[in-house]
């Protein structure tokens, strides 16, 4: 087959590399320019130096156009493989091919359509996460699945260990999408539109901690917020304060969500939940934290008085 490739980051890389290595030809690959937003700067291997180097022609577009359109029909491939591409595909390019359009897309759907699956996924303690190869409609990331694979989520994993883990899958899943397609044994199940949910692409102020969260809920938005991703973050004396590793406490503790109370074990509790004031909730343990010139430090060594408070913005600190 003639494949068409639109993708970007590691996984369009990882993507490029499995059709380059399938036998198949590819004849075009489309990827966005270089970006310096935060998250996009994060798993940036590059599709197109990739492309270059085995002398696949290269579209650089931050959205699909008429030009973007007239070139694919051009080169005429039997295959889109799309992944990771961040604007919408029009069908006057997804429909293009006979074998129309193959988005592979980083979670389970329907569930966690859209951006950023992975870390949303962690912090709403999905027991397990995965890679979906579907049908590209006009419905982002809701057409047919044709194949599925997942990993479970451990108690201490992060959203770097769920990049490295689901990343891996997408070799394996492409090569076998595509002998399924070229080999007319494609079968497509529609995806149950009941159980879809969406999400936006993450910005700086997803990492922002609320305090009236349960200590749970943050435990995981640390986890999920690892380096190299933004750093979970909250503001201690005007500051603000990334927080590298956490954990939950043993003891449960009360009074005002965001102070700072005591030190258990190897680490500094701050008190967490909207109904903190009954005592009977866990606290979050603060184990490292890195400060805005970017010294990390155990949080036993950063509090070394207790009282005051971590606050959401730098006006409220305490």
């Amino acid at each position: 087959m003639r494949i068409a490739m639109f993708g970007y980051q590691t996984w369009g890389h990882r993507t490029l590399r499995a059709l380059l290595d399938s036998g198949h030809e590819v004849c075009l690959v489309v990827t966005h320019p270089k970006s310096d937003h935060v998250y996009e700067k994060v798993w940036d291997d590059s599709v197109a130096d990739l492309a270059a180097e085995h002398g696949v022609p290269v579209v650089l577009a931050n959205r699909p156009d008429a030009e973007l359109a007239r070139t694919v029909a051009e080169v005429a491939p039997d295959l889109i493989v799309a992944n990771n591409w961040r604007t919408w595909i029009p069908p006057e390019i997804f429909d293009v091919p006979r074998h129309g359009t193959l988005n592979v897309h980083d979670s389970l759907l329907p569930a966690y359509a859209g951006f950023s699956p992975l870390i949303w996924a962690l912090i709403n303690a999905e027991p397990e996460v995965g890679v979906t190869a579907h049908r590209m409609d006009a419905t982002l990331d809701a057409g047919d699945v044709l194949l599925q694979r997942s990993v479970p989520v451990g108690p201490t994993d992060t959203a770097t260990d769920l990049f490295h883990a689901t990343v891996d899958l997408i070799a394996p899943i492409v090569t076998e999408a595509l002998e399924l397609i070229d080999s007319g044994k494609a079968e497509w199940t529609p995806q149950d539109p009941s159980k879809a949910s969406f999400f936006h692409k993450r910005a700086l102020e997803d990492s922002r901690i609320d305090w009236t969260w349960p200590a749970e809920d943050l435990e995981r938005l640390v986890r999920a917020q690892s380096d190299p991703y933004p750093n979970a973050f909250t503001y201690h004396r005007g500051q603000r304060l990334r927080i590298v590793s956490a954990g939950l406490s043993q003891g449960c503790y009360g009074g005002t969500p965001g102070r700072i109370f005591i030190k258990e074990g190897d680490g500094v509790v701050i008190v967490a939940g909207s109904d903190a004031r009954h005592g009977r909730s866990r606290g979050l343990l603060l184990k490292r934290v890195r400060t805005e010139d970017g010294t990390e430090l155990a949080a036993t060594d950063y509090f070394r008085t207790m009282g005051g408070y971590l606050r959401g913005h730098p006006e409220k600190a305490g």
